[in-house]
């Protein structure tokens, strides 16, 4: 298998871990940026951080393990801590305007949170089953989809009345999991199957991929509406065409043992992800015109688990939380041209 290599960075802040960057120019053809890592120590201890989002240049994130929400100013290097209620479990949190909405995973919610009083109001997902609000997104008018992982479903939330919509997966225990909303539609990943899902129409629909092992965990899509995902289980990044079907993969870096978790796909509609299955977890970026990886990046914080990423568009930048306790972005800058002589 052929690899790319990366210009990359690693540098953890206030835990006075750093490293020089690697150089080298090989990677260029494939159109691949060049990969900078920052990481941060969170001042809360073994809290899980986790699921960033990016709204007006502050990032939010979420303490599965210690029930808070966050906010991390980039430039001054600030923490700041919002209580949820008690064993909230929050897996995920989106941003707007509004505020800061998450997934109350462990108490069946979702919350917004007021930023500038810390107020929050919950909306109560219905039903007498498992309801475990998972990963969400926006629709264009500040709707929000989720997945419910344990209750097999997919969910619409109204944000301005706070009616919500469920919608019951054919295939028994699916594991609804990582969600995208692409003009105005959701996409979800369902983890305990080899399975995508959408609803289109008020109807729920499902698309099988080929390889009848595959666990598809988190995915995205490029501008040509091509889906990509990573599979969990076998260690594939994979692609599905919603129109035609077709399906391809192609195996990472670690192969086996690569259980490829948090990715998100950049302006330039290359895909990155973070092998979690080795330790230290690697990033590794993968072209997706000439199907080729690069060479994987070390986390220096070890990464533990990086369970999601989110890309910023604005800052040409990804951001993600670890196991090891740790905020990170991972910075990406256009490789230098490559002129004859």
């Amino acid at each position: 298998m052929k690899y790319l290599s990366l210009a990359s960075a690693v540098v953890v802040g206030l835990a006075g871990i750093s490293s020089a960057p690697v150089n080298s120019d090989d990677h260029k053809e494939s159109g691949l940026a060049n990969a900078e890592i920052q990481e941060w120590q969170v001042p809360w201890e073994d809290s899980r951080p986790r699921d960033p989002w990016v709204h007006d240049g502050t990032v939010w994130f979420v303490g599965q393990g210690s029930h808070y929400a966050a906010t991390f100013n980039p430039k001054t290097e600030e923490f700041k801590r919002y209580d949820l209620p008690d064993g909230a479990g929050p897996h995920t949190v989106i941003v707007d305007d509004r505020g800061a909405w998450y997934a109350g995973n462990l108490k069946e919610h979702i919350g917004l949170i007021d930023p500038g009083t810390g107020d929050i109001k919950q909306f109560e997902l219905p039903g007498s089953g498992p309801r475990d609000s998972h990963t969400m997104d926006f629709t264009a008018a500040g709707d929000i989809w989720f997945t419910v992982q344990g209750g097999n479903q997919i969910g619409f939330l109204e944000t301005n009345g706070g009616e919500m919509m469920l919608w019951e997966v054919p295939t028994e225990s699916a594991r609804p999991y990582g969600l995208i909303v692409e003009n105005d539609r959701p996409w979800a990943t369902l983890f305990g199957t080899n399975k995508l899902a959408t609803v289109e129409n008020g109807k729920l629909k499902e698309f099988e991929l080929d390889r009848e092992k595959s666990r598809p965990r988190r995915l995205g899509m490029t501008d040509d509406g091509t889906l990509w995902y990573v599979d969990y289980n076998q260690g594939y990044v994979g692609s599905y065409d919603p129109v035609t079907g077709d399906n391809k993969d192609w195996r990472a870096p670690a192969a086996g043992n690569s259980r490829p978790y948090g990715m998100a796909v950049d302006k330039r509609n290359d895909v990155w992800f973070v092998e979690t299955g080795v330790q230290p977890n690697r990033l590794v970026g993968f072209d997706t015109e000439t199907h080729e990886f690069s060479e994987p990046i070390e986390l220096e914080s070890g990464g533990g688990t990086v369970r999601h990423m989110f890309y910023d568009e604005g800052t040409d930048s990804i951001w993600f939380g670890t196991d090891a306790n740790t905020l990170g972005v991972v910075r990406l800058s256009e490789p230098p041209v490559v002129t004859a002589d």
